[in-house]
């Protein structure tokens, strides 16, 4: 790595290989554990979490071929007794967790090549997501998981984790809690570092003054069709020159995270070339809120926790914008977030306001993501953490952009974006260029 911003554009190339799985079956708990429902928080509860996030995690091996289904199924099998919610399945209303120990869905595969061969799938333009993610239980069997993951053994030097994880019982960091107890498991620590906690009560329901079903919001899906740029920016002087420049003009420090939204805020309305129209732009990114409840929760809680914060301007302005002064704007929507959390929390349901769970789905609003701090980086289950995680694209009509880390052993940041059509592509990517020169 020469320190220079690399560009990885999406090609549409799928690697030549083929993937043998098994027919699956459910992991239940090792133990018997309580049979009890469970209530759900009214974070958890929201209609938008009622989803699955999928995600592959490569890995280096932990021993001969076979190794990993058999220590990860026998540490999966124990990490289900203290999160034996996770074991359990979702009232039909989303709003119960049924604690039936039935468990979670299986999969054993192999690929007839070695993770050599696909260079561990460092570009992530040439996965076939669908022969490494596991396939959802057919309806006559009856299963409905909360969580699935498939286990493909490559020859001779690693492993891909395919997860499914259903939304509505964990984040991100709940989920990356859950994969570092079976890592634990799988090294033989025990007791888990971090004991699970349900926890779901810290916030009240909400008081409700209307009818609690309101008619679905319509939202006609767009005629465009998103592509994928991965761009990777090493550690190097340009980020910090910028943390510089921020700290010389507003007296404050600033996070990589912020330097690189406000980039990709600002240079992707730029590649939309607007002109004389003026739209509303918008930035959602959702902020942890542990430490904002009273009192904070406690470690080990791995629910849903977060609110979204959310930063408008005009393109005219965003576009015209020095990435100083995009810093500052999303600095001072932060700034806001405790306050406008416990708006959230204590509103009474009436729908005074706007619901800051559903902004407006478009292309004038970017959804961004931070993955690099949510644990899946660390998850060990033998022989070292991840080489690297990779999200899968959520909607092919939702603008999304994800900053994480770069594969092993690089040092920096990769951002994995499906935000901007085709003819918008080469625009945004030579813009990004222009701050992070070869």
């Amino acid at each position: 790595m020469d320190g220079n911003a690399i560009i990885i554009i999406h090609n549409y190339f799928t690697m030549e290989f083929s993937v043998t799985k098994s027919n699956g079956s459910l992991v239940a708990p090792c133990e018997p554990t309580p049979s009890v429902p469970l209530d759900l928080s009214r974070i958890d509860r929201l209609p938008v979490l009622r989803c699955n996030a999928r995600t592959l995690h490569v890995f280096e091996p932990i021993g001969p071929h076979g190794a990993a289904w058999s220590t990860i199924r026998e540490a999966l099998s124990k990490a289900l007794v203290p999160y034996y919610p996770l074991a359990g399945r979702l009232s039909s209303d989303g709003s119960i967790i049924d604690c039936t120990g039935d468990g979670v869905w299986f999969v054993e595969s192999s690929a007839n090549c070695s993770l050599r061969v696909v260079d561990y799938f460092k570009d992530v333009t040439t996965i076939p997501f669908d022969d490494l993610l596991p396939s959802h239980p057919s309806e006559d069997q009856g299963v409905d998981p909360l969580v699935l993951m498939q286990i493909t053994e490559f020859e001779g030097d690693g492993f891909v984790m395919g997860l499914t994880f259903c939304h509505a019982i964990c984040d991100g960091l709940g989920a990356a809690q859950f994969l570092n107890a079976i890592g634990e498991f799988a090294r033989d620590l025990n007791p888990l570092t971090v004991t699970p906690l349900w926890h779901r009560n810290f916030l009240p329901p909400p008081q409700l003054t209307t009818p609690a079903t309101l008619p679905p919001a319509i939202f006609t899906l767009p005629d465009y069709h998103l592509v994928q740029a991965n761009i990777d920016i090493p550690f190097n002087d340009h980020i910090t020159r910028l943390k510089q420049e921020f700290m010389k003009v507003s007296l404050k420090h600033c996070s990589n995270f912020e330097i690189v939204a406000a980039i990709l805020w600002r240079n992707r309305t730029q590649s939309m070339n607007l002109g004389s129209e003026n739209r509303t732009m918008k930035l959602v990114f959702f902020a942890n809120c542990r430490q904002l409840v009273a009192p904070p929760l406690p470690k080990g809680f791995y629910g849903n926790c977060f609110f979204p914060v959310t930063i408008t301007a005009s393109s005219e302005t965003l576009a015209g914008a020095s990435i100083v002064d995009v810093i500052r704007m999303i600095q001072e929507a932060k700034a806001r977030l405790p306050e406008e959390f416990s708006d959230w929390a204590k509103e009474d349901g009436g729908r005074k306001k706007e619901d800051p769970f559903a902004p407006p789905l478009g292309y004038d609003t970017l959804f961004l993501s931070e993955w690099g701090r949510l644990g899946f980086n660390e998850v060990d289950y033998g022989n070292g953490p991840p080489v690297h995680v990779i999200p899968m694209q959520g909607s092919p009509v939702i603008p999304v952009a994800i900053v994480g880390s770069l594969p092993r052993p690089d040092k920096g940041l990769r951002l994995m974006t499906w935000c901007v059509q085709d003819h918008h592509l080469q625009p945004f990517l030579d813009s990004i260029i222009s701050i992070f020169p070869r």
